[in-house]
């Protein structure tokens, strides 16, 4: 055994699910049994991709000693990558420990700036082949370009944990990570980040839409694996400011994800009495195939129960487990939590609370997702999303448009922002009394429901009073005009007239929501003074508008992307777009 190795030993840090509360993970770390010789052991991996290898093939050797089924977390430098893109002696000790390789995560790591782009997206590429999960490790601190970051298309991008020092008072560290979420939603991956030492820090990160996260406030790197971690009793509150994006088909499964308890699918239903007794935290086992791809699945309750009769053991014990098994319930890594309850909804009822097995590309066991999980926070989503809704129309308001145009505007993406109100508002409510203006935007609210329901991507919000938001794409908004202009209106016997305005944005022409809003508002003025139902569309930066409803009027060019607009629309966000004439 080399000298070196007795300078050195290993220690293990938890990486938390945010959503769950549970440990995802394991993280080893190369610690030095003393100062000076252990940095000289560390130092050392940065220039020779073999040394680094061979670290890494320890690090998995040590955790076998542990005696945990949770999935690993293993660092290598990118440059090991590059040189070594088999990592033959990591592989060995996998084999050599009885791991799979899709339990074993690497945390490919900087300095990035010398290491051949090519070499290291070619050796990812090969080792993902391999079954290996990528991520991109110590991302916002380092030299990792964001063009390669993409190109890494990584199953999870861990931020450094000097992002996390400033996140809860830091705005401009909350939208990097809020950015870096986006990214992760674009490639399919799952965001993390280290460092979380406070609670103040653990509710900035969650707010910031931050996936699974590791630091000290859990459980700091110990020795020995950490079974239990700390959280917050309570969940925090989120933050102020627009909520963070979650798609209308719920979150991703992905974010859920638990580790799978897996036996080959020979095993015997004693081994897998053994396994379930061993470890009573596991709910379910799966037979797995040679390549990791479900086959049978087993429920602890009902396997245990089966087990347990009168001749249960001595029928059962030595044959294959298959024969106490189920068809393995599956979806895809790129499902939604709204999937899930749906393949669970249209199953048996008697398997109703069995694990759902998630599953890449290939058909690989990622890991589980269990049904209470799913149903806890798809119940707080519902809460927080009935808490942003306007009481009046139950439509949510400004905060939900605005982030969906920041979204888009992110994406590179056309957008078309409306703004529609009431002509006259107070004296409809001064002359007809309030509740029948109240039951107007009642029914303006349902009407713009109705059309968006039919509307693939078209968002509506009610931002207070009679004031509401569309938005759409630049060619969607004709059957939303059509809906509120030309009809007739009335309240408490009254004729009303609706004005509409909208600001037509391509790519590039806004910085972000507030731009949007500091355009439309102009083009909100110039339609209020035409006669009568109105529709005026413009464009940001320029003074070509169009008069759709309405009598000819002078209309006055909306501002720029440097404009200021007004004061009241500077927090909100405009709907709906379009480009076709009714």
């Amino acid at each position: 055994m080399p000298a070196w190795m007795d300078q050195l030993r290993f220690a293990f840090q938890p990486v938390v699910n945010l959503a769950t509360g549970s440990v995802a993970a394991l993280e080893i770390l190369a610690r030095p049994e003393d100062g000076e010789g252990g940095f000289d052991i560390l130092g050392s991996a940065h220039r020779c991709p073999d040394l680094d290898a061979e670290l890494a093939a320890l690090a998995v050797r040590d955790a076998a000693r542990q005696e945990t089924m949770l999935p690993l977390h293993v660092n290598v430098f990118a440059a090991t990558v590059a040189e070594l893109p088999s990592l033959t002696s990591l592989g060995k000790a996998v084999r050599d420990v009885g791991r799979r390789t899709w339990e074993i995560t690497l945390d490919i790591g900087g300095p990035f700036t010398h290491v051949p782009h090519r070499a290291l997206l070619e050796a990812v590429a090969g080792l993902r082949d391999e079954g290996y999960r990528i991520c991109a490790d110590g991302v916002g601190d380092g030299d990792l370009p964001l063009r390669l970051l993409g190109e890494l298309t990584p199953d999870l991008v861990k931020l450094d944990r000097s992002l996390c020092a400033g996140l809860a008072t830091d705005r401009g560290r909350r939208a990097a990570v809020a950015a870096m979420r986006q990214l992760c939603e674009q490639v399919g991956g799952l965001l993390a980040i280290e460092g979380v030492e406070t609670e103040r820090q653990y509710a900035a990160a969650r707010a910031a839409g931050v996936q699974l996260a590791q630091g000290h406030l859990f459980a700091p790197p110990a020795r020995r694996a950490a079974v239990d971690v700390y959280l917050p009793a309570e969940r925090p509150p989120q933050s102020r400011g627009p909520a963070p994006y979650s798609p209308p088909s719920g979150p991703p499964v992905a974010q859920f994800l638990q580790p799978a308890a897996m036996l080959p699918m020979s095993a015997s239903a004693g081994a897998v009495r053994s396994h379930l007794t061993g470890f009573p935290g596991v709910s379910g086992v799966l037979l797995v195939d040679t390549d990791g791809v479900p086959v049978r699945a087993i429920d602890r309750d009902r396997f245990l129960l089966s087990l347990s009769g009168r001749y249960g053991h001595a029928l059962y014990a030595d044959r294959p487990a298959l024969r106490l098994a189920d068809r393995p319930r599956t979806v895809g890594a790129d499902a939604t939590a709204w999937q899930v309850l749906d393949l669970i909804a249209d199953g048996e009822r008697d398997r109703t609370g069995d694990d759902v097995a998630v599953v890449d590309e290939r058909g690989r066991c990622m890991g589980v997702v269990h049904l209470a999980d799913i149903v806890r926070a798809l119940a707080e989503s519902r809460v927080e999303e009935a808490a942003r809704l306007n009481p009046l129309t139950r439509l949510p308001g400004s905060d939900a448009v605005n982030g969906e145009v920041d979204r888009r505007i992110a994406e590179g993406r056309a957008f078309a922002l409306s703004w529609l109100d009431v002509d006259g508002f107070k004296q409809v409510n001064d002359g007809a009394g309030f509740a029948a203006g109240d039951e107007l935007i009642r029914a303006v609210g349902r009407t713009l429901a109705e059309v968006a329901a039919r509307e693939p991507g078209a968002r509506v919000g009610h931002i207070g009073g009679d004031d509401f938001l569309v938005l759409t794409g630049p060619e969607a908004l004709a059957p939303f005009a059509a809906a509120v202009l030309d009809v007739t209106w009335s309240a408490g016997g009254r004729p009303v007239t609706l004005s509409l305005a909208t600001v037509d944005c391509p790519p590039g022409s806004v910085r972000g929501h507030r731009e949007a809003a500091a355009a439309l508002a102009p083009l909100k003025q110039a339609a209020k003074a035409l006669p009568g139902a109105s529709w005026v569309v413009g464009r940001p930066g320029t003074e070509r508008t169009e008069i759709r409803r309405g009598g000819a009027a002078r209309v006055p060019p909306p501002a720029g992307p440097t404009g200021t607009g007004t004061a009241g629309m500077a927090g909100t966000e405009g709907a709906g777009g379009l480009r076709s004439r009714l």
